[in-house]
């Protein structure tokens, strides 16, 4: 190990016989030289032990290799993405059970209308080939329809490991409205005020058949009717002062027109209850709730949003003696897809399926028909003005092509959203806040005419604007909302069943 020689020790800088340590080349007397080899001899038994730890390590990885830390991350993908998975699997589902039902319907809509040909032909006995040779054609046709029903398929993306499924339709491409980025202000405009030409804070807004104009107004506590180019409007409910007599409106936020019984329903919000006017006559339908926003399905069941128990009730025309069925929500305040945070306004589709203004969330929900929680179609990715994004969204109709309009209050804008992308695009507004004819200031209410022209009630701005559509799909929408499909139309003829929004 050393060799000696009368030098000065390392440890205790003596002269004397000292060793060199050939390993650190320092030398030691005969006294400190074996302390310097205990401490050699410890260190090496601390790397034995480490040998040991380490092997120990090997030996447990080898007999439990799933427990690595990056198994540990790809279980928890798998997990994941099996959940994923299965959520969207089960939305193909039920686009698919919905298309096979709309065309179902359509095919019956078709027998019906053949039946009824039969009939009179055979009551009127006057007849010939060539009624026959129709009437055969077109029960081939039907059949035909019957036989092959699907108007989608299925397309898989081979790139994606996955192999990510979507849904796409096999008949012509919708091609996406447009409307014009400066609008004209149809009712109010001339200031805040309680004077018959302006308003003061919008909310909801109903325009029915004959473009007329009727209107929430917010703070003057009444509901107010344009007719189609006037100047000026008429009250046609409330405008007797805040309070809660029979003839007075609370704060109303929303309303719709009954034109099947010349009626109003509202939603007086601060009175807490719903009250259906009739030729200035008026009845409290539903008490104690804090409704906000109001939508009727084709079936005439009534549905209310009650900001602050977090929910959707849902009531038979004319039951309204009972608590209602919750239709949404329900589960407390929260951000939970079996939750809400102060829901205002509403829309309905054809299958009874509730989207939902979710507004405290940022998001619009969909609640499907009798389900336990609902699917975010808008938003829901925070607050804020991204295309993926809403701010305190307000308004909301689906179209029958299931494009979802929102209003987005904080981003004073109206974005259009398709069920199951990731982002939406602004249709309306987006220039930030004003009162320019292409800005809007703090919007609520959300509506179309029946050739598909929108209006929004701006309501910072007191007014309610009109944007025209451009383009040469406004008769699609027409037929929509007219209930009355365009068979010119090469897109239209394709349309089933299209409902009123």
């Amino acid at each position: 190990m050393a060799m000696a020689n009368k030098t000065q020790c390392f440890t205790c800088h003596r002269e004397n016989n000292t060793f060199t340590c050939e390993g650190c080349s320092k030398r030691f007397c005969a006294i400190h030289l074996p302390e310097h080899l205990q401490r050699l001899n410890e260190d090496l038994h601390h790397i034995i032990d480490d040998y040991n730890e380490f092997k120990q390590r090997i030996n447990q990885q080898k007999q439990n290799p799933q427990n690595h830390s990056l198994i540990e991350q790809i279980d928890q993908w798998e997990k994941t993405s099996i959940e994923k998975i299965k959520q969207k699997a089960q939305n193909w589902r039920e686009t698919v059970i919905e298309s096979s039902q709309r065309s179902i319907n359509n095919i019956e809509m078709k027998f019906n209308d053949l039946n009824i040909q039969i009939q009179q032909l055979h009551k009127e006995t006057d007849f010939n080939e060539v009624n026959l040779n129709y009437l055969r054609n077109q029960l081939i046709k039907i059949t035909e329809e019957l036989n092959s029903p699907s108007n989608i398929s299925i397309q898989q993306d081979s790139k994606a490991f996955s192999n990510e499924i979507s849904i796409i339709s096999l008949k012509k491409k919708l091609k996406f409205n447009k409307w014009k980025p400066n609008a004209f202000t149809v009712a109010g405009g001339n200031g805040k005020g309680q004077q018959l030409d302006q308003l003061d804070c919008p909310v909801g807004v109903f325009i029915d058949e004959n473009k007329n104009i009727f209107i929430a107004d917010f703070y003057n506590h009444r509901i107010i009717e344009w007719k189609y180019n006037a100047k000026q409007g008429q009250i046609i409910a409330g405008g007797n002062g805040k309070g809660n007599r029979m003839s007075q409106l609370n704060y109303p936020t929303d309303l719709i027109v009954d034109q099947q019984n010349h009626s109003i329903m509202i939603a007086d919000w601060q009175n807490r209850r719903i009250v259906q006017w009739v030729n200035q006559k008026q009845q409290i339908l539903i008490h104690n709730i804090d409704c906000f926003g109001l939508a009727m399905d084709k079936h005439r069941f009534l549905y209310v949003s009650d900001s602050k128990k977090d929910e959707v009730r849902r009531w038979k025309m004319g039951e309204y003696n009972n608590e209602g069925i919750i239709v949404a929500g329900g589960n407390g305040q929260g951000n939970q897809l079996n939750q809400l945070n102060y829901p205002t306004f509403i829309f309905v589709d054809e299958h009874q399926s509730v989207y939902v203004s979710d507004l405290f969330n940022h998001r619009v929900m969909k609640w499907r028909k009798d389900a336990k929680e609902g699917r975010i179609v808008a938003g829901g990715n925070d607050k804020g003005e991204k295309l993926n994004q809403l701010s305190s969204p307000q308004g909301v109709i689906v179209d029958h092509f299931g494009q979802i309009y929102v209003v987005d209050g904080g981003n004073h804008r109206v974005m259009r959203w398709c069920e199951g992308k990731e982002e939406g695009e602004i249709v309306i507004g987006g220039n930030g806040e004003g009162n320019q004819s292409n800005q809007l200031n703090g919007p609520r209410g959300l509506s179309f005419d029946d050739e598909g022209n929108l209006y929004v009630a701006d309501y910072d701005n007191h007014r309610l604007q009109k944007f025209e559509i451009t383009s040469n799909t406004g008769a699609i929408i027409r037929s929509i909302l007219l209930e009355e499909p365009n068979s010119s139309c090469m897109q239209c003829s394709d349309i089933e069943q299209p409902v009123r929004v």
